[in-house]
């Protein structure tokens, strides 16, 4: 009986252990940030990139770093089971509320 509830308390735990660690995609691992799904993903030079970044006053070094626009995160356990059905990308900085995601290289799920 004890070791029942001990199998069936692991597995309730996976998930869990599943969320805590870094993403694993065919690409790799997702450590520098978290795994976005985003409608579009272009060079901060590009002109709708350039000027949402001006909007928000946001100041990037390198015009050739790639941005995520319309972004939202994607979950291993949550709804979509991990699917993004835009372009899947791993990024440094979301911090801008899903309107622009920087520093971000593409993954394929």
């Amino acid at each position: 009986m004890m070791l029942s509830r001990a199998v069936a308390l692991a597995i309730a735990a996976m998930p869990l252990l599943a969320a805590a660690n870094p993403v694993t995609t065919r690409a790799g691992t997702c450590s520098t940030g978290s795994l976005e799904c985003c409608n579009n993903v272009e060079k901060a030079g590009a002109p709708s990139a350039a000027a949402i970044l001006g909007l928000l006053g946001i100041v990037v070094q390198d015009l050739n770093v790639l941005v995520g626009l319309t972004c939202s995160p994607i979950t291993v356990i949550g709804v979509g089971g991990g699917e993004c059905s835009a372009t899947s990308v791993c990024c440094e900085d979301n911090s801008h509320g899903g309107l622009i995601s920087i520093g971000c290289v593409p993954v394929t799920l």
